[in-house]
């Protein structure tokens, strides 16, 4: 039975945290690659989070938040709780979760070292990565509780924990980056993107919208 994404708000704010200003300028270059943004008809794409230091709580940024140039802390939630089953999270701050908090939260959970997630698109580097990357199960959608499941899969099942990325089958555009910081996060995409662009035309590929960010 499907489970709509809930969310509880434990307090309507949180204190600021050190990793703000590293998440912006890691969601500038992003914007600016169209990685993550607002496409044609308004609706906006991508998403970025960090961990709260050591413990099992992360900040993520907001639902809708896509569109704007720069996060101010009030566009960001501290996720406190969660449960996949249940598809539920709690949180701490005045945004609205999004929708792809468990997704996050499934590799903080699989990957201690992980401290930086982001979620990007574009559909050419999506399909030419699609199943040659780790890669999740075509019909699992985003922001399910089996989304999350099948990411915990993939760290036991996959070179994943290694490769740092993984292209989601039954979300078309959808890439999800990680590592120890924002900056080898991005680089991980840019990677991908040079060994993919070495095998067709010179520059980042064309994008086709595809997208959700909340």
């Amino acid at each position: 039975q499907y489970l709509k994404f809930s969310y509880e708000c434990a307090r309507a704010d949180f204190a600021a945290f050190d990793q703000l200003t590293e998440l912006n300028e890691c969601r500038r270059k992003l914007r600016e690659l169209h990685l993550i943004g607002v496409d044609s008809n308004g609706i906006g794409f991508g998403n970025l989070s960090v961990r709260d230091s050591a413990t099992a709580n992360f900040y993520v940024t907001g639902s809708a938040t896509g569109g704007l140039s720069k996060l101010a802390l009030t566009d960001c939630v501290r996720v406190v709780a969660y449960d996949f089953e249940k598809n539920w999270v709690g949180y701490e701050g005045a945004a609205t979760p999004s929708s792809e908090s468990l997704t996050h939260a499934a590799i903080y959970e699989s990957d201690p070292m992980a401290t930086a997630v982001i979620h990007c698109h574009n559909s050419d580097l999506w399909a030419r990565l699609l199943d040659r990357a780790p890669t999740s199960s075509k019909g699992i959608t985003y922001g399910t509780p089996e989304m999350a499941y099948d990411i915990m899969r993939l760290f036991k099942a996959s070179e994943v924990r290694t490769r740092n990325i993984f292209v989601m089958a039954g979300h078309e555009g959808g890439i999800i980056a990680f590592g120890k910081n924002f900056e080898h996060a991005f680089e991980v995409v840019m990677r991908e993107q040079r060994i993919s662009a070495s095998c067709i035309e010179p520059g980042f590929p064309e994008r086709t919208p595809a997208r959700h960010d909340g």
